[in-house]
């Protein structure tokens, strides 16, 4: 079984090692959501894979570090393409939930997401 919990945050970044004339190069700024799934068998007592309250602290913590910030100034996002952002995410949660089975980074209104399942 799989549950899911969502967040959102905005954040600004750049790519310094693109060209001088590449868009991406600028800093510029997106919304982003992030979709983690923990997958397990609920426990047969709580009924619950994971508590969804502990799941939402975890990710309020990340939240509160990317929301309204410059990625690239974060430890360990000096290149924070999605791809990155999303093993980022991945290492800072997989301690505290052996189920973690995805971690879904998304730019909704570009279209663009990446899905990172761990190494």
């Amino acid at each position: 079984m799989e549950i899911r919990q969502e967040f959102n945050f905005d954040a600004a970044h750049f790519f310094a090692d693109k060209p001088a004339e590449h868009a991406y190069r600028r800093m510029h700024g997106h919304s982003f959501r992030v979709v983690v799934g923990v997958i397990g068998a609920p426990d047969p007592e709580s009924g619950f894979v994971v508590d969804f309250a502990e799941l939402d602290a975890a990710m309020g913590t990340l939240r509160q570090i990317l929301d309204h910030s410059l990625l690239n100034e974060i430890e360990g996002l000096t290149s924070p393409s999605l791809e990155n952002l999303s093993v980022w995410i991945w290492s800072r949660l997989k301690p505290q939930f052996d189920g973690l089975a995805r971690v879904e980074v998304h730019r909704d209104s570009r279209g663009q997401s990446c899905i990172y399942t761990g190494a």
